[in-house]
């Protein structure tokens, strides 16, 4: 099982086992990492599971798609490194992932 790392603001990092197949979303939620509400419940349309995707793992997190790029924007967030955890799947490549999650 993939190892997620959610950095929170004040600085503590919890590691989670996430399945694969799975969303950044649903691990954090899972494992009670705070300030990812997910009051959608992932489907990509309240930006509440926002975060910080580590430079480091930029490439092979991947882009944004459209819809994705317009719900950041939406909320005020700057597209690059911002993404919906709800939209990144867990795969065997994201081992080790360190993502920041924006203070709640």
């Amino acid at each position: 099982m993939p190892m997620i790392r959610y950095v929170q603001a004040d600085g503590r990092a919890i590691d989670a086992d996430v399945p694969l197949g799975s969303s950044v979303m649903q691990g954090a939620v899972d494992h009670f990492v705070e300030g990812i509400a997910a009051e959608c419940g992932g489907s990509c349309s309240c930006a509440t599971c926002e975060v910080s995707v580590d430079a480091a793992w930029l490439e092979a997190v991947g882009e944004a798609c459209e819809i994705e790029r317009d719900m950041l924007c939406a909320a005020g967030a700057a597209v690059g490194a911002r993404r919906l955890a709800c939209q990144i799947e867990v795969t065997d490549a994201l081992d080790g992932l360190v993502v920041a999650v924006p203070q709640a």
